[in-house]
């Protein structure tokens, strides 16, 4: 019951229908904002969700090692415990880890080719089979189409989504249906494109590319636990 409330009570929903993943196998989606303002916890709060149905989820970080990776999932689901008054979520929290798989590269030594190496690895011997990817710490410059068109064949090949976190630039605006630069010239690749634009009291969450629920209230992030939550 405690699994099946957090999963109810998510405002991720919103991206999706209540029975369904917002993206399908193979498509992509990706988180939007300037450096630190929540673009980890944001991904971070998706997996949870995936993880909390079953779901396998493969987090690939380019910038962080393992160990502060785990930190981020151990003080998010922290603050979801406490912002919901749960009690006993040590046998919930062991549950779901199994599901869970971090990879770590170094920026300079990313490629979609080493990546497919590594993944063909843990399925061939049985190890993990990934049902989401998260990518956080991608560069989106030069090149970064080509490594996007290869890594879509990898997902569909494989059966996954994939979301990227993307670090957009100072003068990129954060707009509903107004493309930053960063993405402009990649965005027909992906299915979502989410922006986080912070205001004076909060972290705005702003969907740039995607179908939502329109009666569904704006989501913010709260900049105290990076939270998302649903205005009233």
């Amino acid at each position: 019951m405690l699994k099946q409330d957090l999963i109810l009570r998510n405002p991720l929903r919103i991206l999706g229908k209540q029975e369904e993943e917002p993206l399908k196998e193979g498509a992509f989606g990706a988180v939007l904002a300037k450096a630190g303002v929540g673009k980890t916890a944001f991904l971070v709060q998706l997996a949870l969700d995936n993880l909390l149905k079953g779901r396998n989820v493969l987090h690939i970080s380019l910038t962080q090692p393992v160990r502060k990776v785990c930190l981020w999932y151990e003080e998010v689901f922290h603050n979801i415990a406490n912002e919901y008054n749960l009690k006993n979520t040590s046998e919930l929290w062991e549950t779901i880890l199994p599901h869970r798989f971090i990879m770590t590269f170094r920026v300079d030594d990313f490629s979609v080719s080493k990546l497919e190496e590594r993944l063909n690895d843990l399925t061939e011997q049985g190890i993990f089979f990934p049902q989401l990817v998260i990518i956080d710490g991608l560069p989106f410059g030069t090149g970064v189409r080509e490594a996007l068109t290869e890594l879509k064949i990898v997902a569909r090949e494989q059966r996954f989504p994939v979301w990227f976190a993307v670090k957009v630039q100072p003068e990129d605006d954060i707009e509903h249906g107004s493309l930053p630069e960063t993405v402009e010239d990649v965005s027909d690749l992906f299915q979502f494109l989410i922006g986080l634009k912070p205001s004076k009291k909060e972290i705005n969450i702003t969907v740039i590319k995607g179908d939502v629920d329109e009666n569904a209230p704006p989501m913010f992030l709260d900049p105290a636990t990076l939270l998302i939550k649903n205005r009233e």
